[in-house]
């Protein structure tokens, strides 16, 4: 399972970043628990959040996908798009304004990494 497992090095290594990034806030914020109506703390909890909504199943598919035998391109096609949209989605977030083509290409790249992961493991599932 080499392919799930750069993606999964790389995501962990950026859901590492995030964790950082929210440590580094409560501190300079103050605040331990909760959000302290911070919009700063806010915005980091919530990109470390929606990560951990949604990778975790993406990475489960796509390691589901590479021991069903799944071509490795499309593998490689959706590990990178989830990589690019989570990184663009943790900048997009930090921007107040709404919408912002970092965050809605994030979020794009997400569900459509989830969508192509699903029908692959589907038709895999029940060939």
């Amino acid at each position: 399972m080499t392919i799930t497992l750069l993606y999964g090095g790389l995501l962990g290594l950026l859901f590492l970043i995030l964790t950082v990034l929210v440590i580094a806030r409560r501190f300079k914020y103050r605040v331990s628990i909760g959000e302290g109506n911070c919009p700063e703390l806010q915005t980091a909890i919530r990109a470390h959040g929606n990560f951990a909504e949604y990778v975790p199943l993406c990475l489960v598919l796509l390691g589901g996908c590479e021991l069903a035998g799944v071509a490795p391109l499309w593998l490689h096609i959706s590990g990178a798009l989830l990589v690019v949209g989570r990184i663009l989605h943790a900048i997009g977030i930090q921007i107040p304004k709404a919408p912002n083509p970092y965050r809605m290409f994030g979020i794009l790249s997400t569900f459509a990494v989830l969508l192509m992961l699903s029908l692959l493991a589907l038709s895999h599932a029940l060939a």
